[in-house]
């Protein structure tokens, strides 16, 4: 089982790390002016819309930037916050992780469900969200389950060796 967190953790780890960089720099220009991003940035925005024929990016529905907004204000730290935790082995880690999976796993089922009902989303382009969906779940897990063996006691002694009182 260790291994298998180990695992769990870099990938987590990999996947935090491209959202703390992506979110304020690419998916921001969603609900952000242009002008505050370099224009290379604002160019490779365009071209993954015209290139995956994204229309959430191009069209910005309301509730697509409400989701925008929503990962920024809240999702992104905990983003950092889980790189951080991650990276030198905090125990809250996973508690983070946990928040991060539920809040990204109920954006994604929003969003995929424009996608889909819509028919206007190419198979490319559902291949590009699909993978956060994934992310979202393997986070939800990894906060949900523990990785450590330690075992928790209650007290300075287990619960069943405590002396009964007459």
């Amino acid at each position: 089982m260790g291994a298998l967190c180990k695992l769990v953790d870099a990938a987590l780890f990999i996947f935090f790390l491209f959202i703390a960089i992506v979110a304020p720099l690419i998916d921001a220009q969603t609900c952000l002016p242009p002008h505050l991003f370099p224009a290379f940035l604002v160019e490779l925005k365009s071209w993954y819309a015209k290139e995956y024929g994204d229309y959430l990016i191009s069209e910005k529905p309301h509730f697509f930037v409400g989701t925008v907004w929503f990962e920024l204000i809240f999702q992104w730290p905990l983003a950092v916050a889980s790189v951080y935790g991650i990276a030198a082995g905090k125990a809250w880690s996973s508690t983070t992780c946990l928040m991060y999976g539920v809040s990204t796993l109920t954006s994604m089922v929003a969003i995929l469900t424009e996608l889909t009902l819509s028919n206007r989303a190419s198979d490319q382009l559902l291949m590009m969200y699909f993978p956060f969906s994934g992310f979202a779940v393997l986070a939800l897990l990894r906060g949900l389950l523990t990785c450590s063996g330690k075992s928790m006691t209650i007290g300075k002694r287990p619960v069943l060796n405590r002396k009964k009182r007459a």
